[in-house]
């Protein structure tokens, strides 16, 4: 998130972690562009008026140029139809008014998470484990299996990329604020937990698999 409002910024931060979101926060145009072209996100929030060398316009422009696809959602006290058009034609994914809701927000970007990964609905399913990413219900073979905040973040994100052998660098940069303190078996400890919960306690095939030196994938 790119956004000046330091009381807005904590604001929509508390609000998303809450909501099992891992949120990097950026408070001028030129940092936030750094992180954006350097980092990985699954989405991006953007003021469209910050103090630095651009406004959020550019920024949007410039990742796009870069040839990121990362879906971003740009937020305006502009509400004219002509500046709506101006950030949309700047590569924005999303447009969203001040003062907003934060309900709305959430609902948006949910909606914009659902593109890249071709999701049509806020549930995931791999095999016979399922993760609703409203709810917050994890099932397997119809059972309940209640998780963590950081166990849930962690599930989202292997069943987000179901097949896919993800590093550890890969997962913590995705499950994990930028600033956690992280030690080099957090990712391993975290999976040792889930493996305790969505596989040992069932007697179907195992969906977590370990790929010595290269990471784990989640799937049959």
């Amino acid at each position: 998130m790119v956004e000046d409002e330091h009381k807005i910024a904590a604001a929509i931060k508390q609000g998303l972690v809450q909501e099992k979101f891992a949120v990097d926060v950026e408070y001028d145009a030129d940092s936030g562009l750094g992180a954006a072209l350097n980092e990985t996100y699954d989405v991006m929030i953007i003021d469209r008026m910050l103090p630095g060398s651009m406004e959020g316009l550019g920024i949007c422009q410039e990742v796009r140029k870069k040839g990121i696809h990362t879906p971003i959602l740009l937020l305006t006290a502009k509400d004219l139809v002509e500046d709506r058009v101006e950030g949309l034609n700047s590569g924005a994914d999303d447009y969203l008014v001040k003062p907003f809701s934060f309900e709305e927000l959430l609902a948006r970007l949910r909606a914009l998470l659902r593109r890249p990964s071709e999701t049509t609905s806020n549930k995931l399913v791999v095999g016979d484990l399922s993760l609703d990413t409203v709810s917050y219900e994890v099932r397997r073979s119809g059972k309940a299996i209640n998780l963590s905040s950081k166990e849930f973040s962690l599930l989202e994100y292997l069943m987000r990329n179901p097949g896919r052998v993800l590093s550890k660098d890969n997962i913590i940069s995705h499950v994990w604020d930028f600033d956690a303190d992280i030690l080099p078996n957090t990712v391993e400890v975290y999976m040792g937990y889930l493996r305790n919960k969505i596989d040992k306690p069932f007697n179907g095939p195992g969906l977590l698999h370990t790929r010595r030196g290269f990471g784990y994938r989640l799937g049959e």
